[in-house]
Parts: C-alpha cells; sequence; structure tokens
C-alpha cells in the first residue's frame, strides 16, 4: 500500500495584489469573526427568526424557542442588542411590559438568517444521512 505524502493538489489560486492583502495584523478578519460569532449561534439564529415577522415580548420568545433558556436568552437578547439588530421598548405598565424587535440592520439580517434556516430544514434528512454514514466509516 503506498501511503505516499507528496501534496495531491498543487494548483494554488494566485496571489492577491498588494492592494488587496488583508491587514497583516488581521484586524478585519477579527472583527468580521466577532460578527459572525454572533449572527451564527444558533441561540441568536432563532431569535433573529422570530422577530421576523414583528415584536415579541420575553416569555413569548422562550415559549417560541423550544429548549433555550430564561438566562440563554436574556444574555442572546442583550448580546443582539448591544450589536444594534435588537431593539428593546419598555411600557410603563404593572407589571411593566417589554417588547423586542428587530432593527433595520436586525430586519436586513434575518433575510439570510430565515433562507439559512429553511435550508438547513429543507436538507435535515440529506445532513443527518451523510452523518451516519461518515460515523460509520469510524467504527471500522
Amino acid at each position: 500500500m503506498d501511503t505516499s505524502l507528496k501534496p495531491a493538489h498543487i494548483d494554488l489560486p494566485a496571489s492577491p495584489r498588494p492592494d488587496q492583502r488583508p491587514d497583516p495584523n488581521h484586524a478585519d478578519c477579527r472583527g468580521v469573526a466577532s460578527v459572525l460569532s454572533r449572527v451564527g449561534d444558533k441561540w441568536s439564529v432563532f431569535v433573529i427568526m422570530m422577530l421576523g415577522d414583528g415584536p415579541k415580548r420575553f416569555n413569548e420568545l422562550k415559549r417560541m424557542i423550544n429548549g433555550i433558556s430564561q438566562r440563554m436568552l436574556t444574555l442572546t437578547l442583550r448580546g443582539l442588542e448591544r450589536d444594534g439588530l435588537v431593539t428593546r421598548t419598555i411600557f410603563p405598565t404593572i407589571p411593566p411590559r417589554v417588547d423586542y424587535e428587530l432593527t433595520d440592520l436586525g430586519r436586513g439580517l434575518s433575510r439570510p438568517v430565515e433562507a439559512l434556516g429553511k435550508w438547513a430544514m429543507e436538507h435535515l434528512a440529506q445532513i443527518e444521512a451523510a452523518r451516519t454514514r461518515f460515523d460509520k466509516r469510524g467504527e471500522n
């Protein structure tokens, strides 16, 4: 059996021009990574999807998002608010009513998030089958 470690794929993409190279400190990558970690977080995705059709109260969101704890919903909403994706409105009633709603920025994000969620639902069976095949291969 030949287990040579010679590279099989030696065609490399052209190097970017100097004016297209990323910041040597990778600040742009870190910035994008911090945004993607927020919007790619599973709870953030669910919250954004649930707020896509209008404002919701905290307990309403909690009931809609199966499996999220009160603490995790609080942290998720706070993070989304900090990033400017969600607004929190307190109404002076007794008890106080608090509504959460997507901002314009959040509504712009809701379209790709909903598309990603729809894609995941449509391909769930295929992904689970692929995982099963992969896991069985690893058992041998």
